[in-house]
């Protein structure tokens, strides 16, 4: 394992479930020296994506990641693209429903925007940052759906118990043809699969390859689904996909307010 990897191994090692690390727990941990480790604490320090905790020889992430998040939320390609979208179809949706776009995380799905009715829950499971399983929900169907065939056969190969409890297919044959169904019709519904009493809604987001990086669509109370309205919001989602995926092809690429660091600040 080189540095760099030692590095990123440190920074996995912060989570929800443990955000706070001593510098001998870390080396422990990853089986590295404890000189080592201190060296390369010092580094993530240095570089801000590590701080010191308040009073104690413990760490937290860092500063930067809220520098990273803030340039992510101004320049991401695909983000930046559908937020007006996002808004407009939010005002042909139930009250209930929020409206999510996600993106592919590794074998995850990842919510990084959300756009929340007047009468929805406040918090939904898909949340911007936190990672979600990519066999479940419609979010992460619709792309599951549209990965190759080579990732697929690794999925299958990899989580066959999982992806049969997921109720998509107990042989490669099954879970080839379900995720066919999905990308024929051209979105997701999923029902109860991420919290009870939940439903969703959604349909893929390619890039100008047309690889799937993404999807939008609708998570709302399944109370009240019907079919008419399961089309419609369906209707609405692919739509919607469709125009994210030419806005990202016209964007400028820098935010005209921040394209100069030297822009007068009064």
């Amino acid at each position: 394992m080189n540095s760099a990897d030692r590095l990123l191994g440190i920074l996995r090692l912060f989570t929800v479930a443990k955000p706070v690390w001593t510098v001998e727990d870390a080396a422990k941990e990853l089986g590295v020296s404890l000189s080592q480790t201190y060296r390369y604490f010092n580094s993530l320090v240095k570089a801000g994506l590590l701080d010191s905790a308040v009073g104690v020889a413990c760490f937290t992430l860092g500063p930067a990641f809220l520098e990273y998040d803030r340039q992510i939320r101004l320049c991401d390609p695909m983000l930046t693209a559908a937020r007006q979208i996002m808004d407009e179809i939010a005002r042909h949706a139930p009250e209930a429903a929020t409206v999510l776009l996600c993106r592919r995380y590794h074998d995850r799905v990842m919510c990084v925007h959300q756009v929340v009715g007047p009468a929805a829950p406040t918090a939904v499971p898909y949340q911007r940052g936190r990672p979600m399983p990519i066999l479940h929900g419609a979010a992460s169907k619709a792309i599951l759906a549209h990965l190759s065939s080579r990732h697929l056969k690794r999925l299958f190969r990899d989580h066959q118990d999982e992806i049969a409890k997921a109720g998509l297919g107990t042989s490669w044959e099954g879970f080839r043809n379900g995720l066919g169904r999905i990308r024929r019709q051209g979105y997701a519904h999923s029902v109860a699969e991420v919290e009870p009493g939940g439903a969703g809604i959604s349909a893929p987001v390619f890039d100008e390859k047309g690889v799937v990086m993404g999807s939008l669509g609708f998570a709302l109370p399944a109370d009240g689904m019907t079919d008419s309205l399961v089309r419609r919001l369906a209707a609405l989602s692919a739509a919607a996909a469709q125009e994210i995926q030419a806005a990202m092809t016209t964007q400028p690429a820098v935010p005209a307010d921040e394209a100069s660091p030297l822009r007068a600040t009064g």
